[in-house]
């Protein structure tokens, strides 16, 4: 029988569709160890141009830091009980994740997917569609490590974080979980847009409204009732405050927010590979 998730539009032998149910949705999950070719794949090419990517995506949030937190931090008073700049500090670190992420899996993977045909390349082998799809989430999420990681150890080294413990070794896997959520929306817009250029309704419409009002710049508690439950909505909000309890040793929100992650990305990582297969499958 032939497996609908390794058919990509115009294949000639493609059957023509179920009376029930459409295959990108009938279809279970073709899935095993080969997704991790892809992931391998797509470091290898990262691996190539690392340091102009890491250069980028570590001098935005550096920029943030010294504007905001060096800078207006001067003439801020402290905000609940530290510094301006360490208040924000491990912000950055989750907005970090979060944009690493998203731009793998929305940029990145339109144009493997559209003008690279790399999607295509890959399935001609015995990986699958939805493998391709996870390895695509996977990098997202570990280049979400990678570059929260690096963002950590400026921090760390700058002094802006007290009492360096053991518990910092939890802030990579933090980041990772926060980046496999904002990789599975990402990939989920990538797979719903017809044109490139409507990519930056995603970013325009919700990344930067995340990023604004997702506690990394002031406390949420000043905002109105309303606003505080709809970040409280947002991935991003659970991100910072998880980070930020494990950078600052706070312990109080660690657990619900971890669990509040784990339960988004559940829930969230059949949604591109659902996408991407009604886009790709026919």
């Amino acid at each position: 029988m032939e497996d609908p998730s390794r058919m990509l539009p115009g294949a000639p032998d493609a059957p023509a569709g179920r009376a029930e149910r459409p295959a990108w949705l009938a279809e279970p999950l073709q899935l095993s160890w080969r997704f991790a070719y892809v992931w391998l794949r797509n470091l290898r090419v990262w691996r190539r141009y690392w340091f102009s990517n890491l250069l980028s995506s570590f001098l935005e949030p550096m920029l943030y830091l010294i504007g905001m937190g060096f800078g207006l931090g001067r003439h801020v008073s402290g905000i609940e009980g530290v510094p301006y700049q360490n208040f924000i500090a491990p912000g950055l670190v989750a907005s970090s994740a979060m944009f690493a992420a998203t731009f793998e899996c929305t940029f990145g993977t339109y144009v493997r997917m559209v003008y690279q045909k790399t999607f295509d390349a890959i399935i001609a082998t015995p990986v699958s569609l939805d493998e391709v799809i996870a390895g695509e989430l996977l990098t997202g999420a570990t280049k979400s490590a990678m570059y929260g990681s690096v963002i950590l150890l400026v921090i760390t080294g700058a002094g802006l974080v007290p009492a360096p413990g053991p518990r910092l070794l939890l802030v990579p896997p933090a980041a990772f979980l926060t980046g496999l959520v904002f990789a599975s929306l990402a990939m989920a817009v990538a797979a719903a847009v017809p044109q490139i250029e409507m990519l930056d309704y995603y970013f325009t419409l919700f990344i930067t409204p995340t990023f604004m009002f997702s506690g990394i710049f002031f406390p949420l508690d000043d905002l109105p009732g309303w606003a505080q439950r709809v970040a409280g909505l947002t991935p991003l909000m659970h991100a910072v405050r998880l980070i930020r309890g494990l950078v600052m040793g706070r312990t109080g929100h660690l657990t619900g927010d971890a669990l509040w992650l784990l339960v988004a990305a559940l829930v969230l990582l059949p949604v591109p590979v659902l996408l991407m297969r009604r886009r790709l499958v026919r």
